[in-house]
This record gives C-alpha cells, structure tokens and sequence, in this order.
C-alpha cells in the first residue's frame, strides 16, 4: 500500500479538510465507501483503469450509477479522480479519509475476529480494556472467524494482537521447524 498511500494522500487530506470546514465528514465518509465498494466490480475497476477508454463517457456513466448517493461535490471528487486517472485510489483515499477522522475524532477503529460470537459485556470488557492499552476510544467492528479455532485476532491501526488458537498453532509449528 505504501507507494498507493502516497498517490492517495494528497486527495484525502483536500478532502478531508473540506469536510471538517463544511461539517460534513460523515456524509463524505459515506460517499467514499459507495464509491469504493462500486470500484470493487471487476468490470468498473478495468474501464476505469483503461487508458483508452473515453473519459467522458466513462465519467457520465460511472456518475450515472452514483447520482443517487453523491452530492455535488462529492460528484466533482469523482469527476476530478476520473480526469486524473486515479479512480483506482478511493480505497487508499477513503481509508486514510476515514484514518484522519479517527484521529480528529479521538477514537480508533478495531477490528476483532473471534472464533465464536461475543456477548454484549464480552464487547464492552474488551472496548474497556483496549481502551487503556491504546489510550483512546475504541470503536469495535467484531467479526466471527470459525477458522480461529478459539481466542480473538485484533487489528487497531498498524497493531496487532493474535490471541487466536490458530495463531498459536502457527507460531508453535514454526518454532518446530526452526
């Protein structure tokens, strides 16, 4: 991602300084994540990816398609990424929109796979201690992974905690083979 971050940054910094000056970060996160669950058709990610392909038709069909849940300026992003041939970025743009916010925000996305569904106090004992160790708000996205055999796998920005059974299993099959 590091080489694509760099190309995205740019993008995501304007827009997420637009969105703090108009008070609309939320409705910007929205459109982002439309725009880069569209971009994960196969189909759109190559036409737009096409240097042949015409700009102009592609841009009035692609808009077509999100006129519905973008705004204007969101509309003009769009426009302005297509002319520039960096539709192919709204994943790294919206990552690093939604990364921004966090941070302006207070708080830190986490994601948690478990093997097995948690309780609501299971969550909220997790929330609190994650709380602690990372020294901000957590806002958890819990997942199931039955292939975690047991335990959880926590993601929080570029930390990583495998407490899984399968984690373990891997780390105790390499130091057997080491």
């Amino acid at each position: 991602m590091g080489e694509l971050a760099t190309l995205a940054r740019p993008y995501a910094v304007a827009v997420y300084k637009r969105a703090k000056e108009t008070g609309t970060a939320e409705k910007w996160s929205d459109a982002l994540a439309f725009v880069t669950m569209l971009m994960e058709n196969e189909q759109l990610a190559k036409a737009a990816a096409n240097p042949k392909a015409n700009r102009e038709q592609f841009t009035e069909a692609f808009l077509d398609l999100c006129k519905d849940h973008l705004d204007t300026e969101a509309q003009n992003f769009v426009r302005l990424l297509i002319h520039n041939r960096r539709l192919g970025l709204i994943k790294y743009i919206a990552e690093l929109f939604n990364q921004y916010k966090a941070d302006d925000e207070g708080y830190i996305d986490v994601d948690v796979s478990t093997a097995f569904p948690l309780k609501e106090a299971e969550q909220a004992r997790l929330s609190s201690v994650l709380e602690r160790v990372l020294q901000r708000k957590a806002r958890l996205r819990v997942a199931v992974d039955p292939s975690l055999i047991g335990g959880v796998y926590i993601k929080a920005g570029d930390r990583v905690i495998d407490a899984s059974i399968r984690g373990q299993v891997e780390r105790l099959a390499k130091r057997l083979w080491t």
